[in-house]
């Protein structure tokens, strides 16, 4: 049996889990290891600040809080995507305004963007699905142009770059997850990166419940008070401790990582070359983290077989999102503009493997394997 996903976990997670309850005796929020997280990630990432959060949702809805979008006005994002990406936008008003995806990266079709753009529009969304960036430099060129704020969806991106750039960085923006199915994990965590320092203020007040907290405990006000809106985004510091044991190894999990991707793509690209399945495409310029690893069937109906397939191996492999304009929400708080051409078909067709750190030889080939009976009989269609 290969398990889909299995949460990292490098072994020294739990010492320091104690550390922080029995030595530090700092279990809430903003404690020691909270600060060493901040200051690996600002350190290793060249990111300006850095704010663990209790998710990657909430780290998304201090990124639309940031961006000052209220009703009335107009975010474009893939809706290819997770919800979050969207509900974040959707809680402070703003009107959803979904786009194509690009067939190769399955990230938001930038040649797209320009046209869904109107005089309410105030952001774009990036999601660099799988770990592979969007085009960037042709995203903040529209963004400039048109004088838009960009907000990456960073979550399954971290340890990815664009030109040498971490992901994360590039926009306004970025928001990671440490959700237990990312490459690296505090159960449920995630941070907002700020890459303008003006926002770093209001960033601390939202975060502490509309306070200003942080500026008291270090004493640059006398008391502290209620000053904006905001909630409690703050993960305890046993999360923060659990991750910053996962940080400390950052490249040898990213190398695992990375591995069982390369494994996949060497192994699988045969049957690509011959037309039965389709694989992902990392553009140049681009170094991905090996966060996920997906192939492309010929239709929803050979999907459905080859899922099916797989689970009778003991092998996990599902699909991914639902198009996010086609479901109810969706469909009650923004718009597709434009043709539909991938989105929904790639959507349909498009299904993972199984990929963590430590995943061992054994399981790679088995997995590999399984693969390639599945398409014995069955016939090309890539020409």
């Amino acid at each position: 049996m290969v398990q889909f996903n299995v949460p990292p976990y490098y072994g020294t997670e739990m010492d320091y889990v104690r550390e922080a309850a029995e030595v530090n005796h700092k279990i809430c929020g903003d404690g020691p290891f909270t600060r060493r997280c901040h200051k690996w990630m600002e350190q290793r990432f060249a990111a300006q600040k850095v704010l663990l959060t209790t998710s990657g949702t909430t780290a998304l809805e201090m990124a639309a809080i940031l961006s000052g979008v209220g009703p009335g006005d107009e975010v474009i994002l893939p809706s290819f995507t997770f919800s979050s990406t969207a509900t974040a936008f959707q809680l402070v008003g703003a009107t959803l305004v979904f786009v194509d995806v690009r067939p190769d990266t399955m990230n938001i079709d930038e040649a797209k963007i320009e046209a869904a753009i109107t005089e309410r529009t105030r952001v774009i969304v990036v999601v660099h699905y799988a770990g592979i960036s969007c085009e960037m430099d042709a995203i903040l060129k529209l963004a400039q142009k048109h004088n838009l704020m960009v907000v990456e969806d960073a979550a399954q991106g971290v340890m990815s770059t664009y030109k040498g750039r971490a992901l994360g960085t590039i926009g306004d923006f970025g928001c990671f997850s440490f959700h237990e199915t990312k490459n690296y994990s505090m159960g449920e965590g995630g941070a907002v990166l700020i890459r303008d320092e003006r926002h770093n203020e209001l960033a601390e007040i939202i975060r502490e419940k509309g306070t200003n907290r942080s500026r008291f405990y270090r004493g640059q006000v006398d008391k502290y008070t209620w000053v904006d809106r905001g909630s409690s985004y703050l993960p305890s510091d046993m999360n923060a401790a659990y991750l910053f044991a996962q940080l400390e190894h950052a490249d040898e999990i990213n190398e695992s990582r990375r591995a069982t991707w390369e494994f996949y793509h060497k192994e699988l690209r045969t049957l690509a070359e011959d037309g039965f399945i389709e694989l992902p495409i990392v553009p140049e310029g681009c170094v991905h983290n090996g966060h996920l690893y997906y192939l492309k069937c010929r239709d929803l109906d050979q999907r459905t077989r080859f899922i099916a397939f797989m689970r009778s191996r003991g092998i996990g492999c599902p699909f991914h999102y639902i198009p996010l304009h086609s479901s109810p929400a969706g469909l009650r708080f923004g718009r597709f503009h434009g043709e539909d051409a991938v989105t929904t078909r790639d959507s349909e067709r498009l299904t993972r493997l199984p990929l963590y750190y430590g995943m061992t030889d054994e399981e790679r080939v088995e997995v590999v394997n399984s693969v390639k009976e599945f398409f014995v009989g069955e016939e090309p269609f890539v020409s």
